[in-house]
């Protein structure tokens, strides 16, 4: 018993620690007062003046664009990517792995700092919306592979077999077996990188270059003075879409995501 009460102690703790500050700015969203120390009352006007900022919703459209177009673009080669590594483990495809899956292994700052030299001084690219699309496809494609990959792991390779000797071409099988059978697991891979293109700033912040901003690279320039209860009002709502999204995406895939894929 005694044991046991430590555990659910330290568990609550740990708990504790992560999502405390979560819930402070939540609360201090709905503080009528320009400053965090205490709380005054209860207002919503800080959400109303988010509609009226202009630089705001111009940075959340920047991030709804980059997001959609990144997320989309990695779904689909993901999703070749994760069939390629579950069906043909040998030859070629062998370093597949390696190859899709590092960006998801690698740190975000060494991922950032590699993209910028290459964008910089291999492609002589100028650095804007391009660049950023690009940074943001390259590490959610290892995400969509592994869902979708595990997905695959899970089912009986007889299913298969009979679609092809019952005559269906390498397409066909693929159109009216593989494909709604794997669909849970591409949804939920378009759903976490959505989620992770979305409120991304490390690499971001490297690749972004000068004249455009996302909302992390906004609520960054915004906090370097104080947070105001604004700043706490749009990051309440960017918290509130990333835990829908990871949610659904826990739903269409939940043994990939609790890691038992």
């Amino acid at each position: 018993m005694r044991r046991n009460v430590w555990l659910w102690a330290a568990s609550l703790a740990v708990y504790a620690f992560l999502y405390v500050p979560l819930a402070v700015v939540v609360l201090f969203s709905f503080n009528d007062s320009l400053l965090n120390a205490q709380w005054v009352g209860f207002t919503t006007r800080w959400y109303s003046k988010l509609i009226d900022n202009d630089e705001m919703l111009r940075a959340a459209a920047n991030s709804l664009f980059i997001a959609l177009v990144a997320s989309s673009v990695a779904t689909v080669l993901g999703t070749m990517a994760g069939i390629a590594m579950q069906r043909w483990p040998h030859g070629l495809t062998r370093f597949l792995p390696f190859l899709v899956l590092t960006p998801v292994a690698m740190p975000e700052i060494l991922l950032g700092v590699s993209l910028l030299l290459f964008f910089r001084q291999v492609l002589d690219l100028t650095l804007g919306l391009f660049s950023i699309l690009v940074a943001h496809i390259t590490f959610s494609l290892g995400f969509v592979a592994i869902i979708v990959r595990a997905r695959l792991a899970g089912m009986d390779e007889s299913i298969f077999e009979a679609a092809r000797d019952l005559g269906a071409s390498p397409w066909r099988t693929f159109r009216h077996v593989t494909f709604p059978l794997i669909l849970p697991g591409i949804l939920a891979g378009f759903l976490m990188s959505f989620t992770l293109s979305i409120d991304d700033f490390v690499i971001t912040f490297f690749v972004a270059g000068v004249g455009v901003t996302t909302l992390p690279l906004q609520i960054y320039s915004m906090i370097k003075v104080a947070v105001s209860p604004e700043v706490n009002a749009v990051s309440t709502l960017l918290m509130a879409l990333t835990l829908t999204l990871i949610a659904l995406a826990s739903r269409l895939a939940p043994d990939t995501l609790k890691g038992r894929g």
